[in-house]
């Protein structure tokens, strides 16, 4: 609502360097994107962003396992988890409120990624301080507490993210995000075990409540994006303060509260097709199946590596270790092709890489006694594949949102991005037991052709008019 924006960001701020006639920057430049400050900080944030997650889901698990406690009460505590998934509820609450003391001292959004920070490290002492087969509600509520502080910190981030530099460092800033995120998710899954194996489960989760230091230290250096609103969101806003002033009539407390459902619920969507009219229903079918291959792939992964006859030790060293790298490299390169070449041809090809990494899986498939070596060059496309195309994806996301409802369509687009994958995902072992590995894997990569074919008419589209994220 323009009567109540003025904390709204018009502009991100960033990407000064000097582009080529095509309004691109050239390789070297490309390349020097990730020296900038804020780049640089959207990996300490991916850190802190990525360190809670095992802490709540296999992690807790392999905790709780320990302690004596039962698969049906383990099982349950997954449900933690839904936190993430409907983390688009309060996302209008982070995009409109400011918190007092903190948004004078710090800003809106590092106001409130601190105080998520904040309400992380307390769950994680508060887990850490709890005997779970003495106490075992103790240890839900701390660890409902860390899943909620770490949905609202993930809202967060991404609404500074998408914020703070301009458009065309989204791939960057994406590539640094995901790099913070994987570390982090290596700390938090076999750094815990290690320093569980060596000392205790609490002194584990210790470390890891003392880790998110690291994001608050990243919060405090950073800097606040800068806040106004553009001219065109206060036109396409005009039907709201319209509505609100026919109803002038009302109680006060009650035309305060139509205030801020309608800005903070019904213009995030109204201004989403107001700006793409009729392809806003193509951008969402986009959002929707980019991932569905990916997802569905990924829920079979790990039971075809063991039924292939290779060991946890070998899935472990290659599809961890090894494939972290893979994925650092690939969301890498995608930072900077999006810088050379925009969005769109970055997503296309990444969409078209990860098709064809699924048949890499079929391939696998079919060899009798596979060795290590093809276990590494499947995984290796894998990875390099998904990472380029979660680079260019994030950006992608990125780009379709309006600062003025950074935090609330955003949540909303990555809450959608992964429904279509986990339902069908769940139809994945069907698929398997009644036609086998080969075939699901390929069922998996013709799954992506709808989504490639939506890219290339977009881009196909993006030489004679306007598309989003070119």
């Amino acid at each position: 609502m323009t009567s109540n924006s003025e904390y709204r960001v018009a502009g991100r701020s960033g990407g000064s360097q000097r582009k080529d006639a095509a309004g691109r920057r050239d390789w070297r430049r490309a390349v020097a994107i990730y020296t900038q400050p804020r780049v640089i900080g959207m990996g300490f944030l991916g850190f802190s962003s990525g360190l809670p997650f095992l802490l709540v889901f296999s992690t807790l698990s392999a905790w709780l396992t320990t302690a004596g406690v039962s698969k049906t009460t383990i099982g349950f505590f997954s449900w933690i988890g839904l936190t993430y998934s409907i983390k688009f509820f309060w996302a209008p609450v982070i995009d409109r409120l400011p918190l007092p003391v903190l948004h004078r001292l710090l800003g809106r959004r590092r106001g409130w990624m601190l105080l998520a920070q904040a309400g992380l490290m307390t769950g994680l002492f508060g887990m850490a301080g709890t005997d779970p087969s003495a106490n075992l509600e103790q240890i839900a509520w701390f660890g409902l507490l860390v899943a909620f502080s770490s949905a609202t910190q993930d809202v967060t981030i991404d609404a500074w993210r998408i914020e703070a530099v301009a458009e065309d460092l989204q791939g960057a800033m994406a590539a640094t995000y995901q790099a913070g995120y994987r570390i982090a998710m290596l700390v938090a899954g076999a750094g815990a075990f290690y320093i569980a194996a060596g000392a205790s489960w609490s002194a584990a989760y210790y470390v890891m409540a003392a880790l998110v230091g690291v994001g608050m230290v990243t919060v405090l250096v950073l800097g606040e994006p800068d806040a106004s609103i553009t001219r065109d969101t206060e036109i396409r806003e005009q039907w709201a303060v319209d509505w609100l002033d026919a109803r002038a009539h009302q109680p006060a407390w009650l035309r305060g509260i139509e205030r801020w459902v309608i800005g903070a619920v019904a213009c995030p969507f109204w201004d989403f097709f107001a700006r793409y009219g009729r392809q806003a229903i193509l951008i969402l079918l986009v959002v929707s199946l980019y991932r569905l291959a990916e997802i569905t792939l990924g829920v079979m992964a790990n039971p075809f590596y063991l039924d292939s006859g290779y060991t946890p030790e070998q899935i472990a060293s290659i599809s961890k270790v090894f494939g972290l790298l893979m994925t650092l490299s690939g969301a890498g390169i995608g930072g900077v092709l999006v810088v050379r070449f925009g969005i769109l041809k970055p997503l296309l090809a990444g969409a078209i890489l990860s098709a064809l990494a699924n048949l890499v899986f079929a391939w696998l498939a079919t060899i009798h006694n596979p060795g290590l070596g093809a276990l590494t060059v499947t995984i290796s496309a894998e990875n390099l594949s998904g990472g380029l195309a979660g680079s260019a994806f994030i950006a992608y996301l990125s780009s379709l949102t309006n600062t003025a409802y950074t935090a609330t369509q955003y949540a909303l687009f990555s809450s959608l991005m992964t429904l279509p994958g986990k339902f069908v995902g769940g139809f994945s072992g069907w698929v398997v037991d009644h036609a086998g590995y080969t075939w699901f894997f390929i069922d998996t990569s013709i799954a992506a052709l709808p989504v490639i074919a939506l890219l290339a008419w977009l881009l196909a589209r993006s030489d004679s008019e306007h598309v989003p994220a070119t």
